[in-house]
């Protein structure tokens, strides 16, 4: 069996110049002028954005500038620690309202994560007459005024004859709280799978056990979220907390608004200062657990 070549006619190979090597794979002509366009033009939405960064965070800004001055007022007189100094040894009266602040914040918001939840989850998983109804009034808080709430509650209180207190305070703070913690788990137990539930079933556990180890578990992101939207709205809560705060029982948004009648002092910019290096420790500390969280 023999085998015969044939060779190639007017076949030739082109030589491809350096500039033609390099340019292999970018876009040429119009392409390549609106390529580069895009790549250098600063576009608007990127101006407005950092524009409205700028207008948010130019406050804190001049906030930190000056909690390091040596004058009281906006006049620059020197960089000085003295506020630094006066915040942490000399203000008793603002370190107790900080505490009563974190303790209101924290117990109300595990109280409402609590409650919440187990609300949500009762709403989502059965189904009774008053169902709506309850969705319905669980909102409530959000969308009235706060000053309708502050007053509605000091008036409640007095009614019952529950003196003003921090009592009172912890119970106004979980009331509002509520329903954004039953917002969020409510807002994860809609992409629920109930098949998991039945896989549990299947397998031997009872009510308690599939409650504890599937509904809760598969609804931490948004228990997580809850939690600390309650504990911000309560930590910066002023007017509802206004009208139910009785003597001694100061938070710090009161004791604030109490200073700031005499003019703004440098030892709440420094407090200021403080509380944002936590806020951006606390939270860088825990981004990787809540990406965790987020993940499951």
């Amino acid at each position: 069996m023999a085998f015969s070549f044939r060779p190639l006619r007017n076949f030739t190979i082109t030589r491809l110049s350096g500039n033609s090597a390099n340019n292999i794979g970018e876009p040429h002509g119009e392409a390549n002028r609106h390529a580069r366009r895009v790549r250098t033009a600063v576009s608007f939405s990127q101006v407005v954005y950092a524009a409205i960064l700028l207008f948010l965070f130019m406050p804190l800004f001049v906030l930190v500038f000056y909690s390091f001055n040596a004058a009281k007022g906006t006049a620059w007189a020197g960089f000085s620690l003295v506020w630094y100094e006066q915040l942490f040894g000399h203000s008793r009266d603002l370190w107790r309202a900080f505490w009563n602040s974190i303790f209101i914040a924290f117990t109300s918001a595990f109280s409402a994560t609590v409650i919440g939840t187990i609300g949500a989850i009762g709403v989502s998983f059965y189904r009774f007459r008053s169902r709506a109804y309850i969705q319905t009034i669980s909102f409530m808080p959000m969308v009235l005024p706060e000053i309708i709430i502050g007053v509605s509650l000091a008036v409640f209180f007095a009614g019952v004859g529950i003196k003003l207190s921090l009592l009172t305070i912890f119970i106004a703070h979980t009331t509002f709280n509520l329903p954004f913690v039953f917002l969020m788990v409510m807002a994860r137990l809609d992409e629920f799978d109930f098949s998991i539930i039945e896989a549990a079933r299947d397998l031997g556990a009872n009510e308690r056990e599939t409650f504890f180890r599937v509904t809760v578990p598969v609804s931490m992101p948004g228990i997580v979220s809850g939690f600390l939207t309650a504990v911000t709205i309560s930590l910066e809560d002023f007017v509802i907390t206004y009208f139910v705060a009785g003597p001694g029982s100061s938070t710090l948004p009161l004791y604030i608004y109490s200073a700031i009648r005499f003019g703004v002092s440098p030892v709440i910019n420094a407090l200021s200062v403080v509380i944002i290096l936590g806020t951006v420790t606390l939270s860088y500390t825990l981004r990787n657990f809540l990406k965790y969280i987020a993940a499951k």
